[in-house]
């Protein structure tokens, strides 16, 4: 069994990176990030008070995490925004297109895990085609195909929502 202090020393091991993690899964949303790292950390001590701890302590954080978010961006109604470069959005948010972002976050949250996880890794990490098929144990091609679909699954579920006439749809 874990005592506080353990707890506190594992905190201060992952406050850091966790936030961080949120940070970029949340579109540079602080308040959000924020809000998401201090319910994970109270999750984890509901969680593992008198309970052994998982072997990765990170990888649990920022998998309650990402849910969290997930969930918050589910549950938000998009706004209409001006048309952007769903590609730019992906790769880097601008802080002052907030309702770009929650509109992306809220795509991503209606797509299937695996598709978000690909988006995410080759967006979000900037890793490679190849080192994500390596990681898959799949062909380039076939994690590039698939990267392209998520991309179009995601594009025609923003549609409804980009204004690209400078009016309501």
């Amino acid at each position: 069994m874990n005592s506080d202090e353990d707890f506190i020393r594992m905190y201060r091991d992952t406050v850091a990176p966790l936030y961080g993690y949120l940070l970029r899964q949340a579109r540079g949303v602080r308040s959000l990030a924020e809000d998401a790292t201090q319910e994970t950390y109270l999750r984890a001590l509901d969680r593992w008070r008198g309970a052994r701890w998982p072997d990765e302590p990170l990888a649990w954080l920022q998998t309650v995490g990402r849910n969290l978010i997930r969930s918050h961006f589910r549950r938000a109604r998009p706004q209409t925004v001006d048309d952007v470069d769903l590609d730019l959005l992906l790769a880097e948010p601008a802080p002052d297109s907030a309702d770009a972002v929650r509109l992306l976050q809220w795509g991503l949250s209606r797509l299937r895990e695996r598709e978000v996880q690909l988006l995410e890794a080759f967006h979000l990490e900037r890793r490679t085609v190849r080192d994500i098929a390596t990681q898959l144990g799949l062909s380039e091609r076939s994690v590039e195909g698939r990267l392209r679909r998520a991309r179009a699954k995601l594009e025609r579920r923003l549609a409804p929502f980009l204004d690209t006439k400078g009016e309501s749809p």
